[in-house]
């Protein structure tokens, strides 16, 4: 199983992709270490990007999805993923892709981005990815107002019940084979 932890920048992609694939015993990569360098300046500059930004981006995603797949090896993926066009480019048609949407906000979003350093996001940029946001309906949606271990809790309980879903033992942890 691949799961896709989705969301605009601030919603917690990565504190909880990196928690559930430590859970589930698995591993875990952020989209942001995909972008070009490119991408990343332009993001500091406070630039949106562009479908011709994003698309060698999720190209190199998908690739990594692929690659985990064919090696039969159950992964975490952190990846903004806001278009429906972009979820489709990763796999969401792929029955063994399952998206989860950490939904939030603008208010709490922003104020998490406020507080947050070290990262090339400019927190100017939230708005537009809100504007670029395609909710999704096929997606586990989770509220993130909840602490980032009562999410990865409720979610190994979500993806148990997933087709190809990694059974829970007794501690309330994944199995991933």
């Amino acid at each position: 199983m691949i799961v896709v932890v989705m969301g605009v920048s601030g919603s917690g992609k990565s504190t909880v992709g990196q928690m559930l694939a430590e859970r589930l015993g698995c591993g875990f990569s952020d989209a942001d270490s995909f972008h070009s360098a490119a991408n990343i300046e332009k993001m500091r500059r406070g630039e949106a990007l562009n479908d011709a930004d994003r698309a060698p981006w999720l190209a190199a995603i998908r690739e990594a999805i692929v690659a985990r797949r064919v090696a039969g090896r159950h992964h975490v993926f952190a990846c903004s993923a806001l278009r429906s066009r972009y979820r489709d480019v990763l796999g969401e048609h792929d029955g063994d892709v399952v998206f989860v949407y950490l939904k939030g906000a603008p208010e709490v979003i922003g104020e998490r981005l406020a507080s947050r350093s070290g990262h090339f996001f400019d927190p100017a940029l939230l708005q537009s990815q809100f504007n670029t946001l395609e909710e999704p309906h096929d997606a586990l949606i989770i509220d993130i107002r909840e602490s980032p271990e009562a999410i990865v809790d409720t979610l190994l309980h979500k993806l148990a019940a997933c087709p190809g879903g990694a059974p829970l033992t007794s501690a309330g942890s994944a199995r991933v084979q």
